[in-house]
């Protein structure tokens, strides 16, 4: 068994501190751990890999599960007489670390780099069979020098553009956001605030020329959790269906487009439906109805994290129904989205559930053109009827079945030049440029004459400037330092500036597995053999928080770098598990909403808040240091030993459910190694 150096007078039948190493480090040597070379090329391969931890300054048991749950996987499949790979390293950049820093006043490369050195020690504390001479962080400019490398071999492929667009604003950590970063209450998924809109020029990605091949090759994932593939589906998001014209009635050249699933309903629209920037409001001159529409957006600013009623502005504008030439009116509608089709909807409140509550709130007429049963005539409805059925009131169409009308329509707007079949997908291109100054700087230097232009190879690493005074409220620290902004066109050579964005850090975090086989290669990010070896990672385990953003991301790049010669693999990924998390008590106050710490609470048998002595609530959530639960594995290894830690947290529950720490849980474990 093992323990940590401050054992107490209960683990004295442990290894004392002085043997843990050394014991250890026998037991590694004799099971071949690190035989990764060519001596064992006759064996079969196996690598297995944890999500690699965000220095963030202290391990908890949530960690810990991780890791002891890949460790016991790799040791099993080294007695199967396999050669392993189980390396370990340090998502590093990134906002957390930058803010961290600005509190106490120091660069946040040293922030990071401390809290790398005491995280690394609570890991060897539980004796991992980790290979740590491939240990790399992502700050380490012998690591980014490669992040900005791809980026270059992206651009040369045509995977990068840059763009103005409205993107996400995170008010608090002053940074864009990609639309994975916001969860479904409009809030930042790292700040919590509420995430505001921003018209700014930035990078890109085009995750989207992978669509298809991200969603078809989920099929080929077997290994992974149902659940996870079903979450990175609906985020590809696949829609088959047809764009539709509308003309306008008041301007000949002008036209609305329309994506839809359901032209075998396009007979039942009463209304069209624009989002509050569709680009025909600047065609709009009536101030009343602009005045309405700026209330209209506040109101959405508003409520953005809770339910919103459907609520509309009539415009003066009519479109005309290509079907047959009826005319109907424009709408503008609080539930149209800018970022999903093309911002209009063709208003069906018959068939569309959305659609009849706007209708109704707004007095919209109401036309059926779907019954159930073809030999029943129409009823006054009582709720939108989105099932199967017959067509009526649609003209030549009367009596098909609403799928074969679907076919029929779409191909009658083709032959009438009005409508086309489309493929859409609700998956956005990547946004990678964040506002900040703690991230692998973007290679690229904007010149006057020759606009956006990529860093020479021969160039990078484009450093990160270590002298720099950094700000919480400065929107990008970089963009001050003319010392490093200031260098000439690499085409051209007259005078031009760097780019100051930095990448998302999820850039970093999507090709680290590729650089462990060859993480002491001096002259590229990973050498072709080896990842043609040792990928795809034959077990990845990591939390299910990750499924969309990571996961997908990294499925991408490993398809866009294959497309460049740059390897064969296809999928990153082999066998996924995704952990459970550990659970432990938490306080909060019911009224404020605040977590209060088990340190500040006088009875934890009636826990009650120290400032107002209000009863406090005891939940069982996922170990954070923002709710005071996380419990230290230095603690328990200083009380149990490492062996009752790794014990608890195999056997507690199983691996992908939830687990729930408690005290007697342990003590029970201890007793059965005594």
């Amino acid at each position: 068994m093992i323990t940590s150096e401050n054992t107490d007078n209960r683990a004295t039948n442990l290894y004392k501190p002085s043997d843990i190493e050394g014991k250890w480090q026998k037991i590694w040597e004799d099971d071949n751990l690190y035989n990764t070379d060519e001596q064992a090329s006759n064996k079969e391969k196996f690598y297995a890999l944890s999500m690699f931890p965000y220095p963030s300054g202290n391990l908890h048991m949530g960690h810990v599960r991780n890791y002891v749950i890949t460790d016991l996987i790799a040791r099993f499949q080294r007695f199967q007489g396999k050669v392993v790979l189980h390396p370990m390293g340090w998502d590093a950049f990134g906002l957390p670390a930058e803010n961290a820093a600005i509190e106490r006043g120091i660069n946040p490369d040293k922030w990071t780099k401390q809290n790398i050195a005491h995280m690394k020690s609570q890991l060897k504390l539980l004796g991992l069979s980790v290979d740590w001479d491939r240990e790399f962080a992502t700050c380490d400019e012998n690591y980014y020098v490669w992040t900005q490398f791809l980026f270059l071999e992206l651009h040369k492929a045509g995977l990068v553009y840059q763009k103005e667009s409205e993107v996400n604003w995170d008010p608090i950590d002053n940074t864009v956001l990609a639309n994975e970063q916001v969860d479904s209450e409009g809030k930042s998924w790292r700040s919590g605030a509420i995430v505001e809109k921003k018209l700014l020029t930035q990078w890109f990605l085009k995750i989207t020329d992978y669509a298809e091949e991200l969603l078809q090759d989920l099929e080929k994932l077997n290994e992974w959790p149902e659940r996870v593939k079903i979450m990175q589906e609906n985020w590809i998001g696949k829609s088959i269906g047809t764009n539709i014209n509308f003309k306008i009635k008041e301007f000949k050249k002008e036209k609305i487009q329309v994506f839809t699933t359901r032209p075998d309903t396009l007979f039942g629209v009463t209304y069209l439906a624009i989002s509050v920037n569709h680009p025909l409001i600047k065609k709009i001159s009536d101030n009343k109805i602009l005045s309405k529409l700026e209330n209209l957006k506040i109101y959405l600013q508003e409520t953005k994290d809770k339910v919103q009623k459907k609520i509309g502005i009539q415009t003066n504008l009519i479109a005309i129904n290509p079907i047959n030439s009826k005319e109907i009116p424009i709408w503008i509608a609080s539930y149209v989205l800018d970022e999903y089709g093309t911002g209009a909807v063709m208003g069906v409140p018959a068939h569309d559930e959305r659609d009849f509550e706007f209708a109704n709130i707004n007095s919209i007429d109401i036309k059926q053109v779907i019954i159930k049963d073809k030999d029943k005539s129409s009823s006054e409805l009582t709720n939108a009827f989105t099932d199967n059925g017959f067509l009526i009131n649609s003209n030549i169409f009367d009596g098909l079945n609403n799928s074969d009308a679907k076919k029929h329509i779409a191909e009658h707007g083709e032959r009438n030049g009005w409508a086309e079949n489309k493929i859409q997908f609700r998956l956005r291109d990547w946004l990678i440029s964040r506002q900040r100054y703690w991230g692998c700087p973007i290679p690229i230097i904007k010149c006057t004459n020759c606009g956006s232009v990529p860093v020479n190879k021969k160039d990078i690493p484009v450093k990160l400037p270590n002298e720099i005074k950094i700000s919480s409220n400065k929107i990008n620290s970089l963009g001050s330092n003319k010392s490093w902004i200031n260098t000439t066109c690499p085409k051209c050579g007259i005078f031009a500036s760097r780019e100051t964005d930095t990448m998302d850090t999820f850039m970093c975090s999507s090709w680290y597995f590729l650089r462990y086989p060859s993480s002491k290669s001096l002259t590229k990010p990973f050498e072709k053999e080896q990842i043609n070896k040792w990928l795809p990672v034959d077990q990845y385990v990591g939390g299910v928080e990750h499924a969309i953003l990571h996961l997908l991301y990294a499925r991408f790049l490993t398809k866009a770098l294959r497309d460049n010669n740059l390897f064969n693999i296809d999928e990153p990924f082999k066998r996924l598990l995704t952990q459970g998390m550990v659970q432990s008590a938490a306080y909060k106050n019911s009224i404020t909403g605040k977590y209060i710490s088990p340190t500040d609470i006088k009875d934890i048998t009636n826990p009650k808040d120290p400032k107002d002595n209000s009863k406090l609530e005891v939940l069982f959530e996922k170990m954070s240091k923002s709710k005071y639960n996380g419990i230290d594995p230095e603690s328990v290894i200083k009380k149990y030993g490492a062996d009752t830690a790794r014990m608890f947290i195999l056997f507690k529950a199983p691996p992908e459910k939830d687990l729930e720490w408690g005290d007697s849980d342990v003590e029970g474990q201890y007793r059965f190694f005594m």
